[in-house]
């Protein structure tokens, strides 16, 4: 599968996903680690991808998202930022009920 194809694959199968360095435990870089702890904050199961495991995807997802750096959060297909904005959005309280509501979307019934 090409690479923008497993982009796009990602970002469709999954409703919340962050594209960082490392993994929301161990994250690799500080604004990995703060969009991350972000993310764990607002207390909905989001996906990620360890753009360091898959260089590929590092080359290329900039270019898709015509967003140049990581991390990168997506919510339902669009791009929403990167550290800066994940963070001012969680400041203002923007983010939090956009997470919670995208998530309530996508519960399945376990």
């Amino acid at each position: 599968m090409e690479t923008v194809e497993k982009i796009k694959q990602q970002i469709a199968e999954n409703p919340i996903i962050v594209y960082m360095k490392g993994s929301p435990k161990l994250p690799s870089c500080g604004f990995s680690s703060q969009v991350a702890q972000i993310m764990i904050n607002c207390g909905e199961q989001f996906a990620f991808v360890d753009i360091l495991q898959h260089p590929d995807i590092r080359a290329e997802l900039p270019k898709y998202a015509n967003w140049p750096t990581f991390p990168q959060l997506w919510i339902e297909g669009e791009l929403i930022g990167g550290c800066d904005i994940v963070v001012d959005m969680y400041q203002k309280g923007e983010l939090q009920p956009l997470i919670k509501a995208t998530a309530e979307k996508y519960k399945t019934a376990e």
